[in-house]
């Protein structure tokens, strides 16, 4: 009986290591990729350069919603004055949200407002890289 319970906790202890491997998230090579993928998102979105952002947003998201001459315009409109992560936390499903504060500047008014952004950064196996697949940042929310 002692190596029947014996046999039973250790795969119990199996099945509990490997429940929690599958959460562990992206790898190490991942989660570098990661940085320097949002590094690079974030510096063209600090210049207001949302034509260069668009490259690294998720082909998947672009077939669904693609970006209008008329949001392209509006784009052109804004000045990033600031960007902040404020938080950011792994998904269920591998993905990466991140809460990003943003102040922006209308170019024609001068006037500054902050929005609040959310982002999600989803890895491609096939092309080991990263998306943002929440699309370009909603600058004018309520309006």
């Amino acid at each position: 009986m002692y190596r029947y319970l014996l046999q039973f906790v250790t795969a119990l202890m199996l099945l509990a290591a490997a429940v929690a491997h599958a959460g562990d998230g992206p790898s190490r090579s991942q989660r570098a990729k990661l940085t320097q993928t949002q590094e690079a998102y974030v510096a063209l979105v600090r210049w207001s350069d949302f034509e260069g952002a668009e490259r690294f947003i998720d082909p998947e998201y672009l077939k669904l919603q693609p970006f209008t001459d008329l949001q392209r315009e509006r784009y052109r409109q804004v000045q990033v004055s600031a960007y902040r992560e404020r938080s950011s936390n792994a998904g269920a499903d591998g993905s990466i949200e991140r809460r990003i504060e943003m102040s922006v500047i209308n170019r024609n008014t001068q006037a500054e407002r902050t929005v609040v952004v959310n982002e999600r950064w989803r890895w491609d196996p096939e092309n080991k890289r990263w998306w943002q697949a929440a699309g370009l940042p909603d600058l004018w929310q309520g309006r």
